[in-house]
Formats: C-alpha cells, structure tokens, sequence
C-alpha cells in the first residue's frame, strides 16, 4: 500500500506536467529522472552507522518513536528545504513514516526513506519545468512585491497553486538580481534558462549515494551538529583538506536548497585573506576569467567545489550575493588560488604604538602543531621591542590541535591545569602544563570574536579562569565538543562500492572552574560593540546542541585578580569608543542591523531596489573616502576606484592594544 501509494502520485503528476506544451522546453526530458534504490552496501551501512552512533556517541540517547520523528523532520528539511516543492497534503501523507524511521535505520530497510527521495526529485524537476515555462513572457518589477527568502517558520503551500505562486515570485526574484547587473529581457531569458536547465541537468545525475546520505545524515544532525555521514566522495575530499594540501580558496562550503554557501574562512587562506568573503554569503558564479562566469545555482557542491579548485597563482572569479538577506546586488570577486597548508598559517608578531609605548601583537590563525613554539619565538623578538603589553589576537580562530591549547597556556604560566575532558562514560581527564617555564609574565589581553571556538575557547577560558589575560571582543563561538572520524568499511567486506564515513562527538569540554565552553563559548570581560549579537550566533543556534553544564572546579591557583581593574578599564574603552570614527561605523552597523535582522523577504521592486543599491553605494563611498583621508590618501569618485593595495585600520586590534596599554598602566 505504501509504494503502491507513492508510484500513484508520481504517475498523477507526470501525467499533468506531459499534459502541458511548455513554451521555453526543458532539455532533459522527466523520464531521464533516476527512480533511484539502496545499492548492495548501503543496509549493512545504516546498521553499522546506527550501532556505532547508539552505542559510542557521547550524547546518550534511546533510538525510538520520538527520536524517529527527529529524524524525520530532520530528513523533510533536507529534502524540500525552502518548503517550495512539497504541499502540506504531500507532508501529512509522508508523516505516516515518522515513527518508523528507528526501525528501519536499525534493520537496514531503506526503501521509505529512497521513495521519499525520489518523490522529491520528480517534484524538483516539475518545479524547474514550470520555472521555465514562466519565462516565455518579459517579467516586469514595477509592483509592490516581495519575495519571501527565508521561509524555515513559513507555513506548506495548500495546494498547487500556492506552490506556482511562491514560484512565480522566486523566478522574478531570480530575473531581478540580474536586471539590478543591467542585463536586458534576452539576456535575463537566456540565463535563467540555462541556470533551471543545469539544475534538471543535476537532478539527473542523481545517484543512489546520494540519497543515502541525505537520509543518514538527518539521522546524524538528531542527534548533534557535530555529527555527520560523509559519502566516499566526500570522505576522499575530507581527506584532502584534513592533509591541507588543497589548492584553492581556503573556504569550507555547504549546500543550501540551491545555493552554494560559505560556511567558514580558513585564516590564512585566500578567500579571509581579501577580506570581501563572509560566512552565509551564497556563490552563484564562478569563473576562469571575468568575463567568462558560470551561474552555478542548481549545481552540487562537489562540481562547484571542482570548478573552484585550481593550481596555485591562477585566478578565479566568484558571484557572490552577500548574506541571507540577499538584498543587494551580486558581487564579482577576484582571488587567487592558494595551497592552504597550517604549516603556512604561522602565528605572526607585530607592534602597535599606544602613547609612545609599545604594545605587542601575536596573531593567531589556527592551533596548528608546533604554534606554541613559534609563539615563544615571536615573544622573544617583541620583548626586544621594549613592549608593555601583549595582545593574543584568536579572531577567526576555529580551533585545531588540543594539545596546542594547553602548551600555548604555558607559556603564560609557571604550571597547573588548563581543560578537563569528560567522555561519554563519564570519565574526567585533565590536560595541563607541566612546564615551570614562561615565555612572558607581564600584561597581556586576548581578543576573540563569535567566529574563535573549540581550542581558542579552551586557551581563552584558561587565561580568564588564572586571572592571567583580561578577554576582549565577543562572546565567542560554544563548540566545547570533540570529535572522532572512522570509517565504515571492514576488511572483509565484498560489496561492490565502498562505505563512507561518519564523525561523531566523543567528549566534551570544561573549564578549570568546572564550566563548559559548550553552548554558552567565553564571555569577554570587555566587550566590543558587534552587529551581530551573541544570541543570534554560535553553537547555541544550532539544533540539537549539547547543552551547557558543568562538573566539579580543579584545585588551581588563579595567578591574580583582575576583577577589580575591569570596571575602570571598561569606562576609559568606552569614552574612547564613542569617538572614535571606525567604532561610529559599527554603531550604524549596528542600528541597521537590528532593523534588518527579523527581515525574512526582499522588494521585488526594481526602482526601489536600485534606490536602495544607491543609497548602501553611497555610504560606502563615504566611509571609504573618509578612511583614506585619514590615512592622507586621495579620495576616489566612486567604488570602483578605490586603490586595491589600501587596508583600512583594524579599529578593534587598535582597541585592544589601547586597553592592554590601560591595563600596564593599572598593573605598574
């Protein structure tokens, strides 16, 4: 009754989309859409992902009727994302499943979870097919129209014509974002053409593996965020990035409905280095030359990834749309193609002058090994410099070896704990520094931001908790959870494909005070004024998160106490802030911020988009021109001016340093 159910309402629907003479044809006909099932390896594979995560995940959890609809919301999300394929009717008849998916994870029996699949990919394709059919006729963007782009509290479209109507205005949306470059009806018709053809194109080429990857991993993310199934493809190019020997653009990618999206930057890498990426930007095109770009919404990721790859020195050209607001106009980005090795990504020394006064400067891009050498080495050449301070700089900093966490620790203090690790057994390690050796013993802060997590938070939290370094910046980012890669595969097995992988979290964090850096990350001791809020950023935005707690505080002995120096430090920060011209900009930053951040649609309004297109050029103009004149540079007439070689100051480094100089000064 289930499949007989399912074939019935594929056969309904092609038999409406054969019915109808497009006026702009697909290219690929439905019939070349795969009806796809498990392959040989892929029952032994649930029962072995669904063993290992049931009996060694760190998260204890019973795997049944109501995890199984965790599960299953998790597997609709990740079939119909934007909730533009699917009606309500389509997921009260699916949601006969939901308390089955336990069951069948456990046995092996996959065939709900393929049809599930395959009914999303027939909708997909008649979805693009209607999309095509719209642009037989010149779109017009003179109405008071909006296009809702986020649409994960959005209601199911009723019925069919509620589905053509969201559709309707994500193919304007589509041809507006081009008319705002001032492409014409011809050219618009032409790219949106190909663009939903390329998308059919990869429906197509579907595969078997495919499928199972997306169900397994909504088995995965029920359980944590940090937990994952990586198909052989995937787990090959994991490998590739893990031995950074990956030549490209140093950006960790994720696919999102239809668009490829920057997930993170690897510091260091080129994409951070340009400074005009940014996570939650979406790449639409990517290009060998500027004038060449290839629109890539529709495409899987591992194609766009191919096409970004490339031999070190050449160029490649990206489209991007800024952020999930996508309110602006795309953005063509040149960068050149790196090979991202941690080796390359060395901590770095530098000295800012505060009040004729030296304060040094210690950037740190990852916890790669050997760090906590190269950082005594970079100590030694600034205590040369006569410093009266020290800024650990950890923005950006996601993590890395753990080990570097603490020998890092050690260098600021004579010996003592700095993390506790708990496994899921409940057992309670302790890694510290031994060493009665210190690189540097006089005033130091360490400054963070929402995107510095796991070993950076480890580092930051042990400063705080000795009472060694004073924290600056943002709340920081909240993965206080380790994890393990293994594969699936055995010695003995004869199947005709390989098994991927699965990571999974094995322990957990905490502080020398006996708190985590789970969910909640470090809080600063000052903090900077950031648009971003610490709420609406960070591990504790992802679903199903470990929770913040706690176990017992080591016996440690704090090095001082700075309490008392915070109140007054954070008063001169602030008068100073409030004149200066680069934390102005972060208050505007801030303001439109908050009126933007709830904003889940986008005017379809051609005028009025180009008048807010002006209005946001016109600001930048302003805030460029004034950077450059104050760093005695001519002023340029417009954007595309602006020299290519000119950095603006880092107005919260300068800040930070004019602290740490406050705090020598407290301190003498």
């Amino acid at each position: 009754m289930i499949n007989h159910g399912i074939r019935l309402s594929l056969v309904a629907a092609g038999i409406m989309a054969a019915s109808i003479a497009w006026a702009v044809p697909p290219a690929t006909d439905a019939s070349a859409i795969p009806v796809l099932a498990p392959e040989s390896q892929h029952a032994a594979a649930s029962k072995r992902v669904t063993a290992l995560f049931t009996r060694s995940h760190y998260r204890q959890f019973k795997l049944d009727d109501a995890f199984s609809e965790l599960i299953f919301d998790g597997y609709i999300e990740s079939l119909d994302f934007g909730k533009n394929i699917f009606t309500q009717a389509d997921i009260n008849r699916f949601k006969r499943y939901q308390d089955s998916f336990d069951d069948a994870l456990k046995a092996g029996q996959l065939d709900v979870a393929y049809q599930m699949y395959n009914e999303s990919l027939k909708k997909r394709y008649q979805r693009f097919v209607y999309a095509l059919s719209l642009l037989d006729n010149p779109i017009t963007f003179d109405e008071d129209d909006h296009y809702q782009f986020d649409r994960r509290e959005a209601d199911w479209p009723k019925n069919q014509a509620e589905l053509d109507a969201l559709w309707q205005k994500r193919v304007k949306y589509d041809a507006l974002s081009l008319a705002l470059t001032d492409k014409d009806w011809d050219e618009i018709k032409e790219t949106l053409t190909k663009r939903y053809n390329n998308a059919i194109k990869r429906l197509a080429q579907s595969e078997s593996e495919d499928a199972f990857q997306s169900f397994t991993n909504a088995f995965a993310r029920a359980i944590e965020p940090h937990t994952s199934y990586l198909s052989p493809r995937n787990a090959e190019r994991f490998e590739t990035e893990m031995n950074l020997s990956l030549e490209g653009i140093g950006a960790v990618l994720q696919s999102e409905d239809d668009y490829t999206v920057i997930r993170s930057l690897v510091p260091g890498g080129p994409a951070a280095k340009s400074g005009e990426l940014q996570p939650d930007d979406r790449i639409i095109g990517v290009g060998q030359d500027p004038n060449k770009i290839t629109d890539v919404i529709g495409w899987r990721l591992d194609e766009v990834v191919e096409l970004i790859k490339g031999k070190k020195g050449t160029q490649v050209w990206l489209q991007i749309q800024r952020g999930k607001a996508v309110t602006g106009p795309p953005k063509q980005i040149e960068l050149t193609r790196d090979t991202v090795r941690l080796e390359d990504r060395a901590a770095s020394g530098k000295v800012i002058e505060v009040n004729d006064e030296n304060i040094g400067v210690i950037e740190i891009p990852s916890f790669y090994v050997n760090l906590s050498a190269d950082v005594a080495k970079e100590i030694a050449k600034l205590k040369k410099e006569d410093i009266k301070g020290l800024v650990i700089d950890l923005r950006g900093n996601g993590g890395g070896a753990l080990t570097e966490a603490s020998t890092l620790t050690g260098l600021f203090i004579k010996s003592g704990p700095v993390v506790q690790i708990r496994d899921g057994l409940g057992r309670i390690s302790v890694n510290g520094d031994d060493d009665e050796a210190i690189a540097y013993d006089g005033p130091m802060t360490v400054l963070v931001d929402r995107y510095s997590a796991s070993a950076s938070e480890i580092f930051a939290a042990a400063l705080k908790d000795y009472g060694r370094a004073l924290i600056l910046g943002e709340n920081t980012f909240g993965k206080g959870t380790v994890q393990q890669h293994r594969s699936l595969s055995r010695m003995y097995d004869l199947y005709e494909h390989p098994m991927g992988f699965v990571q999974f979290t094995i322990a957990k964090f905490y502080r020398i005070n006996g708190g985590s850096t789970q969910n909640k990350g470090v809080k600063p001791d000052i903090a900077f004024p950031t648009p971003v809020a610490a709420d609406d950023t960070g591990e504790s935005l992802e679903k199903h998160a470990l929770p913040w707690d706690q176990v017992e505080s080591l016996d440690f002995k704090p090095v001082q106490d700075l309490s008392s120096v915070i109140g007054p430090l954070r008063q001169r920060h602030q008068a100073r802030i409030e004149q200066d011209p680069e934390f102005a900009y972060v208050f505007e930053d801030i303001k439109e911020y908050k009126k933007l951040k709830d904003k889940k649609s986008v005017s379809l309004n051609l005028e009025e988009r180009k008048a807010e297109m002006q209005e946001q050029d016109a600001k930048s103009l302003a805030r460029l021109n004034d950077r450059l004149k104050r760093a005695g540079l001519d002023t340029v007439s417009d954007l595309d001016a602006a020299p290519t070689d000119f950095e603006p100051d880092d107005g919260f480094l300068e800040e930070a340093a004019r602290i740490t100089a406050d705090l020598a000064h407290y301190k003498d």
